[in-house]
């Protein structure tokens, strides 16, 4: 792609990543641009050309819903009933406590940025690039920062925002052996056709993926059985609707022990009767500071023994979900076990996948699809451009090694831990750093943030060509 900024020598900001994250920073740059009469070009680069939906909501399946109540879903932390209202304008009949299906809300997404581009005009300009960035290069201290795409074109910008969402899951030991049968990723462009054919279907997790692959496999066939296994065997908990009133929870002042706060939080729901979903209500809005207060040792502890606890109980599944859920197992056609896959082998078009128990004992399943729904990986596992990033020092990973390092606004830190002043960051890349960073309620507090420091961003890089309106405060 040519220099995008040479025909009309504005500012341009590049945003790496079509789904919520990136969407949602576009939408309130080019707010800001119309609001504040500031020319700007805003190019957003999606993998697929999914932009709008991104991963999270490309789905076709109707049975895949949103895993919180449609009130609680906006684009604008301003505006809580823009979501109902638009869904009524479409001829839905919702109410603030429905479920969504995800597919509805990637139009909705679409809607909100497409209204941003409309009316942005003629300051802010959108433009929709399909490709792969695989590189930054950062030439001089002036000079503009080059997105490299995979197909050897690039887009050159003043800033760069890094909204890549979550990292599609780390390849399984077994996917060689599998061959075709195994599906790494189960939200890549044609992979939810590829389960729909499966009869008999090994999922590897029990999370909210887990959940959407066995809606899909069992409704497209009458006869599919789902196996799913993890560590744990923990599924997510239902909703309970109407929600109760959060709960707060009483916590000590200053530096937090992971001991501490786990004690405090039982208490919490001993004292709310046994009721638990209130106190991790009221928790959430904290976790970020909760988080930072922990240390070093004690995050890493509650990683590795507390946190697939505290997901099953904050990413809950939407009432209809939790039923048919309830169904398959009790029909036998959703078998839950605790363990590992430890091995498989290929017998013509079946697959024999030998599966670990937590007591050591091995059981053989025969399938004909292998499903990875793990979780999204870290940018330490592969991905080419956190990979070039980190060995350039343009970035470098967080303490634990989940996401990305940045300072508290969202610019990323290089090597030497000097904020950059033309790379960011937000949503799932800050989970080392804020841990609850993956729901919209988070992504659109911080795009809503992040887009005047931007709009500040390119100003000091591109003054005076910004006259016209001043900048935001």
């Amino acid at each position: 792609m040519a220099k995008l900024r040479g025909e009309t020598d504005v500012p341009v900001i590049a945003i790496v990543g079509g789904g919520a994250s990136g969407t949602l920073t576009a939408v309130h740059l080019l707010r800001l641009s119309r609001s504040h009469g500031v020319p700007m070009r805003v190019v957003v680069i999606d993998r697929y050309g999914r932009h709008g939906v991104g991963q999270a909501y490309a789905t076709d399946d109707p049975l895949h819903l949103l895993n919180a109540c449609a009130d609680k879903m906006s684009a604008f932390p301003d505006d809580p009933g823009h979501l109902l209202r638009w869904a009524r304008t479409i001829g839905l009949e919702v109410a603030g406590s429905d479920f969504l299906p995800r597919q509805v809300y990637g139009r909705y997404l679409c809607h909100v940025l497409d209204t941003a581009v409309a009316e942005a005009w003629p300051y802010g300009r959108l433009a929709r690039v399909t490709g792969t960035a695989s590189e930054l290069h950062v030439p001089g201290p002036r000079g503009p920062v080059r997105v490299a795409l995979s197909d050897g074109t690039g887009v050159d910008a003043d800033a760069v925002v890094l909204a890549t969402g979550n990292l599609p899951t780390a390849d399984w030991p077994v996917a060689a052996a599998a061959g075709h049968r195994y599906i790494a990723d189960p939200w890549e462009p044609g992979a939810l056709g590829r389960i729909r054919g499966g009869r008999a279907v090994l999922v590897i997790g029990t999370g909210l993926t887990m959940i959407d692959v066995a809606l899909t496999a069992t409704r497209a066939r009458s006869d599919a059985v789902v196996h799913a296994i993890s560590r744990h065997g923990l599924l997510p908990r239902p909703h309970r609707c109407p929600p109760p009133a959060p709960v707060p929870t009483d916590l000590p002042d200053g530096p937090l022990r992971l001991a501490e706060l786990v004690r405090a939080v039982r208490r919490a729901v001993r004292d709310n009767g046994g009721e638990w979903q209130a106190v991790v209500d009221g928790l959430r809005p904290h976790i970020p500071r909760l988080w930072a207060r922990l240390g070093h040792d004690d995050q890493r502890r509650f990683l590795r023994s507390v946190a697939r606890y505290w997901e099953v109980h904050r990413h809950r599944l939407p009432p209809a979900a939790a039923a048919r859920i309830a169904e398959l197992r009790s029909s036998g056609r959703l078998h839950v076990l605790r363990g590992t896959l430890t091995g498989v082998t290929a017998e013509g078009e079946l697959l024999t996948a030998r599966v670990t128990g937590a007591n050591g004992r091995t059981r053989d399943l025969v399938v004909d699809r292998i499903v990875n729904a793990s979780g999204p990986s870290s940018p330490l596992s592969g991905n080419p451009l956190y990979r070039r990033l980190f060995a350039a020092g343009l970035a470098r990973p967080d303490r634990l090694h989940l996401g990305v390092d940045a300072d508290e606004d969202g610019a990323v830190l290089d090597a030497t831990g000097r904020p950059s002043d033309r790379i960011f960051t937000l949503g799932p890349p800050l989970r080392g750093l804020r841990y609850e960073t993956t729901a919209i309620p988070e992504i659109r507090a911080q795009a809503a943030a992040l887009a005047p420091r931007l709009l500040e961003t390119v100003a000091a890089a591109s003054s005076p060509r910004l006259q016209p309106g001043g900048l935001p405060r």
